[in-house]
């Protein structure tokens, strides 16, 4: 799997910054550190939707008035959509990853929907942007991630192989979505989903560019780092109290497990992305 097409007219100027300032730090840092740092940056542009989102959060948890006659939680949702709107204005984004920001955001809600319903989770505060408990701004959340895996594969200019058969990919993914909702009803499989998700990307190494140079990462640690990270955005959000787990106090940390449930929504979110990119992501070997 390469990508080869599908960057926004912005990346040419993108790319032209990152090579100054790569090369202004390699005059004057050692090369491994120079590596460390644009690897870093990347990673922060790559993730900025979902940094404006935390960022939002936390602001508006430290200084939203009381009697402001705007919820906090309707304030998210205007805020979420007009950095949508400011990454396609700027071309931050492309159109297809806009359809990936889509798709999670649907995919994310219809959880919403259900986990609030059963009682997983809350949210705890008015709003009128509300669909069955649930403030709408949360589909965001999901969205940030398709919408740095997108950025990120671009970014990095990532590829992956050996790919497993993109047929047992998607048996996968929606193997462990449906599983995210049976397992109130029926036995919980997630541990044959870990299982299946190391049996099937074992040997898939995710391929990058830094400046002029290659580097790989087995797919099963990316997607474990991912998750913690996730998990530390998850605390994020609940020592905030914009949305609470059942029996969890303000000040509790989220259990591990949900690090867990991450790391296969890591999967569900990749295979999403090939769904909008497969016809450039994906060698006609593949189809």
């Amino acid at each position: 799997m390469t990508v080869q097409n599908g960057a926004p007219p912005g990346a040419r100027s993108t790319r032209q910054i990152e090579r100054a300032l790569g090369d202004w730090m390699r005059a004057r840092l050692p090369h491994g550190l120079t590596e460390l740092v644009m690897f870093v940056l990347k990673l922060g542009w790559a993730s900025l939707f979902g940094g404006l989102m935390l960022i939002g959060i936390i602001a508006t948890k430290l200084f939203w008035p009381d009697a402001a006659a705007l919820h906090r939680y309707d304030f998210l949702f205007a805020y979420a959509v007009t950095i949508q709107l400011v990454f396609l204005w700027l071309k931050f984004e492309s159109l297809n990853e806009a359809k990936v920001i889509v798709l999670f955001h649907l995919t994310g809600t219809a959880m919403e929907f259900f986990k609030v319903h059963a009682g997983s989770w809350s949210y705890p505060e008015p709003g009128l942007i509300k669909i069955l408990n649930v403030p709408l701004f949360s589909g965001f959340m999901y969205a940030s991630v398709g919408s740095f895996m997108a950025r990120a594969i671009r970014l990095f200019e990532m590829r992956f192989a050996p790919y497993p058969p993109f047929w047992t990919t998607l048996v996968l993914a929606t193997a462990i979505y449906v599983n995210f909702f049976s397992h109130h009803f029926l036995p919980d499989i997630r541990l044959v989903l870990f299982a299946a998700t190391v049996i099937l990307f074992f040997r898939t190494r995710v391929n990058f560019h830094i400046g002029d140079n290659d580097y790989w990462m087995p797919m099963v640690l990316a997607g474990l780092l991912t998750s913690f990270f996730l998990w530390v955005a998850e605390n994020i959000g609940t020592r905030t109290q914009t949305w609470i787990y059942a029996g969890q106090n303000e000040f509790d940390w989220v259990s591990l497990s949900k690090m867990g449930s991450w790391y296969l929504l890591i999967y569900v979110s990749f295979v999403t992305v090939t769904l909008v990119y497969r016809h450039v992501l994906i060698t006609s070997d593949q189809r």
